[in-house]
């Protein structure tokens, strides 16, 4: 039988595999992380294919594909852990780590230091989302409606829907609800908007969401009716780990039945030939606090 349950994931930034691979590495992590809180629910997700989609907007984006053989054998070896080790918990929360949050904390309130900032990574997400945001050749819009579609069709046809959306796949998923509410019109809501390692609570995301210049009900998308927002320890694109804080407006105006952030004692081990890694997507997906909300939500246990 059918399930009613529909999942779409919603990558984060840089060029990914081609999506049928893409596609498989993520379910299968995501597995692993719920097999962890409820092997049943597990077992239940992987027998009803069609209910995980990922909506593939990389290759518009970036014009390419990532090797599909870059990340296969450090994602098996995150598979073959159970936790992060004590050097991963040390490192996730080093000195160092606590200076680049101050830094960038910093460049984030008075973003005229942003030039300053020493860490390349940083600066080359500062430059694709500001293509994003500046719309440069309609990619904005052509990406929002790479997920507008599916959502469309979902909504549609009734189905119980859960977004997860990683890094700046969130600021993609936001805009495109908001979309949908105010330019669309539309009155059905996603059931669960979970973001993984997002940027949302950055003031300069904030500033150039869709609606942020608008006040009251405007401002905000209405077709969420719970979000909840999960951030590693030391991961610095989730500068800003809570949003409650930041969105709790949503809640004020009756728009969200609820924002919960989930960000105490997360821990992000995945690594790769350049080291620990708190950000990426795959150390997200197989962590059993995320498996616990995923398998919740599948089930109807989450209330």
């Amino acid at each position: 039988m059918e399930t009613a349950n529909r999942i779409l994931y919603i990558p984060g930034k840089n060029p990914k595999p081609p999506p049928p691979e893409h596609r498989r590495r993520l379910l299968r992590v995501l597995l692993r992380g719920v097999e962890q809180a409820d092997p049943a629910v597990a077992r239940d997700i992987e027998r009803r294919a069609e209910a995980f989609s990922v909506i593939a907007w990389n290759p518009l984006y970036y014009q390419s594909y990532k090797s599909p053989d870059t990340d296969l054998p450090w994602i098996d070896a995150l598979l073959q852990r159970t936790g992060p080790s004590e050097t991963d918990l040390q490192e996730a929360q080093s000195f160092r780590r606590r200076i680049a949050w101050l830094l960038y904390t910093a460049a984030d309130l008075f973003q005229f230091l942003i030039p300053l900032v020493p860490d390349p990574v940083v600066k080359n997400t500062i430059q694709e989302t500001a293509r994003y945001f500046g719309n440069q050749g309609g990619i904005g819009e052509q990406v929002r409606e790479l997920l507008k579609a599916p959502l469309r069709q979902l909504f549609a046809e009734g189905k119980r829907i859960l977004v997860i959306s990683h890094s700046m796949g969130s600021v993609i998923a936001y805009d495109s609800l908001w979309d949908l509410t105010h330019i669309e019109k539309n009155p059905e809501c996603v059931d669960l908007f979970l973001t993984i390692g997002s940027p949302l609570g950055m003031r300069f995301t904030q500033q150039r969401l869709r609606g942020a210049r608008e006040k009251g009900t405007e401002r905000y998308p209405h077709d969420i009716r719970r979000w909840i927002n999960i951030a590693s320890q030391g991961d610095l694109t989730a500068l800003d780990p809570t949003l409650r804080d930041d969105f709790k407006a949503m809640v004020n105006l009756g728009l969200i039945e609820s924002i919960t952030d989930i960000n105490e004692n997360v821990f992000n081990y995945f690594r790769n030939e350049q080291g620990l890694n708190v950000h990426r997507s795959y150390g997200y997906l197989v962590n059993p606090r995320m498996g616990r909300v995923i398998a919740d939500w599948w089930t109807g246990r989450m209330q």
